[in-house]
C-alpha cells in the first residue's frame, strides 16, 4: 500500500511541491535487502555550474574530486566533503552537482571523497577514509590555495556522521564541521524516527539496514557520535547542522546540537519546515535556500 498523499492535503506537513517530489522519489527507490539495485537507482540529477577546475585524483590512498573555482587564490577555505548514500551507495558521480554549488557559492575549494562502501567494506573502512584524506587535505592546503587553519569538514546523511566523526577524530585539525541531516545513533529512537518513518521517502526501514551493512559497535562514539563522551565534545569547531523538519533524523541531529551547546561548541542549527531527507539542493526554496545558507556559513570560516 502506498503512503503517498495528496499534495492538497491540509494534514501533510511537506509543502505541496515537496509532496510531489518526494513521492516521485519514493516511486522508483528500491527497497532495502540488495545493494546493487539500490547503487543502480542513485543516479546524477541536473549537472551542477561549470568551475575553472575540475579534476580528479587519489589522496591517502582513497579517490578524490578536487573542486577549485578560482585557480591561483590562496588562502581560502578548504572543505572535505563526504557524500550520503547509506555508507552503501552514491559517489563522486552522484553528488557532483551539489559539490559544484556548494564551491562555486562559497569560493572554497572542496574535496569530494569517494570512501569505500558497505557492505563490501564495513566500519572501520569509510572512518578510516575519511580522516586519511581530511589529513592529506590540511598537510596539502596550501599547495591548493586554502589556508591550513581554515579546514572545513562537511558531509550530507551518512556523509555528515562521517564528518562528524572525523572532527571527533582530529581535535584541533578542523576550523568547522557542516553537518546536513545525519545519523548520529544507531539505536533510532527518536520521536521522529516514529513520525516520520514512512511516507517521507528516507524509510526506517532503509536506515536499520544501513546501519546494518555498515556495522561497528553501535555504542561506540565513532559509530553513534551523539554517544561521544562529553569532554570529547568541548573542543570541536564551530559547528552547522542542517535539517529537515519532516525527516526521521530530525531528533538526533538536535539532540547532537543541545550536547555540543551544552559543551561551549558554537553550534548552530538550521530546520527547514516542510521538507523531507535529502532535500538539499533538490528543485525546492527551502534546497537552494539550505545550499546557498550553507555555503556562506563555509565562505565564513575564520
Amino acid at each position: 500500500m502506498s503512503d503517498a498523499r495528496d499534495p492538497g492535503d491540509p494534514g501533510d506537513p511537506l509543502s505541496p511541491a515537496a509532496r510531489r517530489l518526494c513521492d516521485v522519489m519514493a516511486a522508483g527507490f528500491p527497497g532495502p535487502g540488495d545493494p546493487a539495485a539500490l547503487r543502480a537507482a542513485a543516479v546524477p540529477g541536473p549537472p551542477g555550474p561549470a568551475l575553472a577546475s575540475v579534476r580528479d585524483a587519489v589522496a591517502a590512498g582513497v579517490p578524490v574530486r578536487i573542486y577549485d573555482p578560482a585557480p591561483g587564490a590562496a588562502g581560502r577555505p578548504l572543505v572535505v566533503y563526504l557524500h550520503g548514500g547509506g555508507w552503501v551507495m552514491c559517489g563522486l558521480d552522484t553528488h557532483d552537482a551539489t559539490c559544484r554549488k556548494l564551491a562555486a557559492a562559497s569560493g572554497a575549494v572542496l574535496v569530494s571523497v569517494g570512501y569505500r562502501l558497505a557492505p563490501e567494506h564495513p566500519w572501520p573502512a569509510a572512518r578510516d577514509d575519511a580522516l586519511g584524506v581530511l589529513l592529506w587535505a590540511r598537510a596539502g592546503a596550501e599547495a591548493l590555495g586554502c589556508d591550513p587553519g581554515r579546514v572545513v569538514v562537511a558531509g550530507d546523511s551518512s556523509g555528515g556522521n562521517l564528518a562528524a566523526v572525523t572532527a571527533l577524530r582530529a581535535p584541533g585539525q578542523v576550523a568547522g564541521q557542516l553537518l546536513v541531516y545525519p545519523p548520529l545513533d544507531a539505536a533510532m529512537d527518536s520521536a521522529s524516527v516514529t513520525a516520520y518513518g514512512r511516507g517521507y521517502f528516507h524509510t526506517a526501514a532503509h536506515m536499520a539496514w544501513y546501519w546494518e551493512q555498515y556495522g561497528g559497535d553501535p555504542e561506540h562514539p565513532h559509530v553513534s557520535p551523539l554517544r561521544a563522551p562529553a569532554e570529547g565534545l568541548s573542543g570541536l569547531p564551530r559547528t552547522l547542522i542542517v535539517l529537515a523538519d519532516c525527516d526521521l533524523l530530525r531528533d538526533e541531529g538536535l539532540a547532537y546540537a543541545r550536547r555540543l551547546a551544552r559543551a561551549g561548541v558554537d553550534c548552530e542549527v538550521r530546520l527547514y519546515p516542510g521538507v523531507f531527507h535529502g532535500f538539499l539542493g533538490l528543485p525546492l526554496p527551502a534546497g537552494r535556500a539550505a545550499l546557498a545558507g550553507a555555503a556562506a556559513w563555509l565562505a565564513a570560516t575564520p
